[in-house]
């Protein structure tokens, strides 16, 4: 097994060092140039369009607003690597590693906004709303049904098994070492009634459908970020002397001469970009299905939202959690993620700040078991999974939280981080030749801001796209424009088409008569 697990890790290093962090760069930087720096320049565009309206779904219920959407992304993305990942990187990479986390999230912003408006373009109508990712892009959009089977299947049993598995086992390991300041027992039985637990909460959700994971997700997600911050807030007050010589610290780490010649830049650079893509999600496809979900009246608002999610994730989570190790006095040597960032608080904020820390790092770890097992079930549906089939896929999620909870995963996380790997290159490579229709909807966006419009869009206005359903006919008048003062966006245009014209196979949103899914 020790073989196996220094094998995998040997993979990981190389696999990710030569192949996937330059192409996920070189890409990022592509499609940062050919849109105008659009993750920057349209930032305060961001706050207005994630306080859009939804629209009414076929069986009668709302649809997931845009920030429902953003909250599903934030509950997956958001999770113990923003704690464990960032300590884990200033470990091995010192603390020029949250120079280039900054950096990677800037750039890779740029893939984020690609994905999420192609997710958007290619969604397909469903009862309760929509639903797509990387899998329909590449079907719909590529024509490569293969490439979406083995996105879907990746990423059902990366994020729905192993990932879940490892945000359990997070939540155990943080029960018990706030157990232990107690004097209560820590092993194998507190471990199970954690895995229990977690069992029982999870399965209340996931039973519910995309519509209960939505408002969970809303509930906690902000709530969880407002915690976290102010404990963040109150680490660098009471350190307030010493923020300037960390900030020269992470500047001077990530290009400091010493640190070359000792190496220390390059696993500043390795750890920073690969924790950094690991944590945000940008380019790895997975932020996208819970994108496809939002009701908006333009691709590219959701696209948008995404991209701030990126920006959420880790120019402000991450951060609070780098200032809060690099401005803690504490000796970390032998300690693993979670230890470092709650002995970090509790130098700085005392012993209750462990439990504070036990309840954020459940509040992280669970929206991150709901926004995962999203994943999974928008992927097993585009394999046209049968109903009872999704029923044992929720099934088994809750059998692998709860061994998650109970087992050492060291093997399973390496062998998640390569499949994450491989997924982020498949998606990538599908980005490379949709990325120019990402591109038209951003300059029909753009030109509808500069006319003072609220965009809209239906497949009338680029007719030549093939196997879009959700957008409306090929036919058919334009819908008219409307000023942005007016309020909310109209609902999505796709509404406007009865089941008989918009849902069958043969209906005009395929105009080549593609099967769906």
């Amino acid at each position: 097994m020790t073989v196996l697990n220094n094998a995998l890790v040997a993979l990981n290093d190389t696999f990710w060092a030569y192949l996937v962090i330059p192409l996920l760069v070189i890409l990022s930087v592509y499609f940062t140039v050919r849109s105008g720096l659009v993750q920057l320049r349209l930032l305060p565009d961001m706050f207005r369009v994630i306080r859009g309206k939804a629209g009414t779904a076929p069986d009668g219920g709302k649809e997931i607003s845009p920030f429902q959407a953003f909250a599903i992304s934030a509950a997956a993305r958001v999770g113990t690597g923003n704690i464990v990942g960032v300590a884990t990187a200033i470990m091995l990479g010192g603390p020029g590693a949250v120079f280039w986390m900054w950096l990677m999230a800037t750039v890779v912003s740029g893939a984020a906004f690609v994905e999420s408006t192609l997710a958007q373009l290619y969604k397909v109508r469903t009862d309760t709303g929509f639903r797509g990712g990387p899998a329909y892009y590449m079907l719909r959009g590529l024509g490569q049904r293969w490439m979406g089977v083995l996105f879907a299947v990746i990423i059902t049993v990366t994020f729905g098994f192993f990932f879940n598995s490892v945000q359990a086992n997070s939540i155990s390991g943080a029960i018990s070492t706030s157990a232990a300041q107690f004097g209560v027992p820590t092993g194998w039985v507190l471990n199970a009634v954690v895995g229990l637990l977690l069992v029982a909460l999870t399965g209340m959700v996931i039973f519910g459908g995309v519509r209960r994971i939505a408002s969970v997700a809303q509930a906690l997600v902000p709530l969880m970020a407002i915690i976290y911050i102010l404990l963040g807030t109150a680490v660098v007050i009471l350190n307030i002397g010493e923020v300037p010589g960390m900030i020269a610290d992470i500047f001077a780490s990530a290009f400091g001469l010493r640190e070359m010649v000792a190496g220390g830049v390059g696993a500043a650079i390795v750890q920073g970009l690969r924790r950094g893509m690991f944590s945000n999600e940008a380019g790895l496809g997975s932020a996208p299905n819970a994108g496809a979900t939002a009701s908006v009246s333009h691709p590219v608002k959701q696209g948008l939202v995404q991209t701030l999610g990126v920006y959420f994730d880790t120019w402000l989570v991450c951060s609070v959690t780098a200032f809060i190790v690099l401005l803690s006095t504490s000796e970390f040597d032998g300690s693993r993620g979670p230890e470092v960032t709650q002995y970090a608080l509790q130098a700085n904020l005392g012993d209750w700040s462990i439990h504070a820390l036990t309840i954020i790092l459940f509040l992280l770890a669970y929206t991150s078991l709901l926004g995962n097992y999203y994943y999974g079930e928008s992927n097993l549906r585009f394999l046209d999974a049968a109903p009872e089939h999704v029923t044992y896929f929720r099934s088994a999620v809750l059998v692998f939280i709860f061994l998650g909870s109970i087992a050492p995963l060291t093997l399973v996380w390496n062998i998640a981080d390569v499949a994450m790997g491989v997924m982020a290159v498949v998606n990538l490579v599908a980005l490379a030749p949709l990325s120019g229709i990402a591109f038209r909807l951003l300059r029909d966006y753009s030109r509808q801001l500069r006319n003072g419009l609220d965009p809209q869009f239906t497949l009338a206005k680029m007719p030549d796209l093939q196997n879009v359903e959700a957008w409306g006919p090929v036919e058919g008048g334009l819908l008219e424009d409307q000023p942005r003062e007016e309020g909310a966006a109209p609902s999505d245009p796709g509404a406007e088409i009865t089941p008989e014209e918009g849902e069958g196979p043969e209906g005009p949103g395929r105009p080549n008569g593609s099967s769906n899914d």
